[in-house]
């Protein structure tokens, strides 16, 4: 009789171990999902040029719009732009209320551990924009001085991570965004706003603003479109498309006509 119920009870084990695993394997359903319901909800910063942000006639565009509304024409489903709180992406993200966070969206180590990601796809870094009238010319200038930058931003954490930086300061002031912290600097409110170099490049570029960038940065990053922890299938259908494009050369022309030249890195 013992021995009876050990074997059942081994058997029990097997049936459903071999059910979870399944389980497991089957967990994944993020394309699948996408897929139904024919949409695929993007979300972003809509002030944030020239990667996604509202233009004069108040539509949303931007290099990374024109990438993804490429993307989501070949996996046949509608784009979907969500502005959201840059602050709450990632809440945003974990209860589903947005697809992905695609904008400018810096890979981190700390991110890494909580999003899937795609292959970095442009390359960028943290820089100081001051006033061109100022003597700033480099971090180590800015003794006792006030930086702004957005909160929850990349920026925001380069700040974090150059500690020397940080300490010197005599205080960091965090916007809602970076236009906003720009409106600062102009004014005198703060002596320099910590950014991405390819936003400072366009927004000075695009305003006309007496503004210029330090040469030398607070940080070397990558850009990178992040999903939910284990929506691998939905990062893998937009990772093949971006590869597709790459090689056939849309991608480069979406890139030529906001930055004037190829500055992706798919495929290179």
């Amino acid at each position: 009789m013992k021995k009876l119920i050990t074997i059942i009870t081994i058997a029990m084990i097997v049936i459903f171990g071999a059910a979870a695993n399944g389980a497991s394997e089957t967990t994944d359903t993020s394309l699948a999902d996408v897929q139904a319901k024919g949409k695929f909800i993007l979300g972003l910063d809509d002030s944030f040029p020239p990667m996604g942000y509202r233009d004069e006639n108040n539509e949303i565009v931007g290099f990374d719009i024109d990438t993804a509304r490429e993307v989501c024409r070949r996996l046949n489903v509608e784009l979907v732009c969500q502005p959201i709180d840059w602050n709450a992406k990632e809440q945003e993200l974990a209860t589903k209320q947005i697809d992905c966070i695609w904008n400018g969206f810096t890979i981190t180590e700390k991110r890494l551990e909580a999003m899937e990601f795609t292959a970095p796809y442009v390359n960028n870094k943290q820089v100081i924009v001051v006033r061109s009238s100022s003597s700033f010319q480099s971090p180590s200038d800015f003794g006792k001085k006030v930086i702004g930058t957005q909160a929850g931003s990349s920026g925001a954490q380069a700040i974090e991570d150059s500690a020397d930086f940080k300490a010197s300061l005599k205080q960091v002031v965090e916007f809602k965004d970076f236009l906003t912290a720009l409106m600062d600097l102009e004014k005198g409110g703060v002596d320099g706003v910590v950014m991405d170099l390819i936003v400072a490049n366009y927004s000075i570029q695009e305003s006309g603003k007496d503004f210029r960038i330090l040469d030398e940065g607070l940080c070397n990053e990558e850009y990178g479109i992040g999903f939910r922890k284990g929506a691998k299938s939905l990062r893998d259908a937009v990772q093949k498309q971006l590869e597709a494009m790459a090689k056939d050369g849309t991608l480069a022309a979406i890139a030529v006509k906001w930055f004037g030249a190829d500055i992706t890195t798919i495929g290179k």
